[in-house]
């Protein structure tokens, strides 16, 4: 991949598309094979790659943040469906738009 490819990928792809496939997708495809461990593998590229994202574009300190919300996203789907009683999908579904929002405010969204 070339350098201005490189820094057009950190310039223009939105870490909340990441998040978003992350957390959606990791639970779409542990739910649809029955293998929660490759939902776990979705879960954590997506991961990855918005941490590179974050940390290219705001540095360490917002990245370890960023990274600690989207874990506790996905923690907080498993309170809301097990704990407190939600359909799975609902409580996906509110926690990955609320990480998804927050690292588009953070992170992608351009300074006007």
């Amino acid at each position: 991949m070339s350098t201005s490819t490189l820094a057009r990928v950190q310039t223009r792809f939105p870490s909340a598309v990441a998040v978003a496939v992350g957390l959606a997708a990791g639970f779409g495809v542990a739910q649809g094979t029955g293998v929660r461990a490759l939902g776990g593998l979705v879960f954590a590229a997506g991961g990855l790659a918005a941490g590179w994202l974050w940390y290219r574009r705001r540095g360490p300190a917002v990245a370890a943040v960023l990274a600690a919300v989207y874990v506790a996203a996905f923690v907080l789907a498993h309170v809301l469906a097990l704990g407190v009683g939600w359909p799975s999908w609902l409580a996906v579904g509110v926690v990955t738009a609320a990480a998804a929002v927050l690292s588009w405010v953070v992170a992608d969204r351009t300074a006007s």
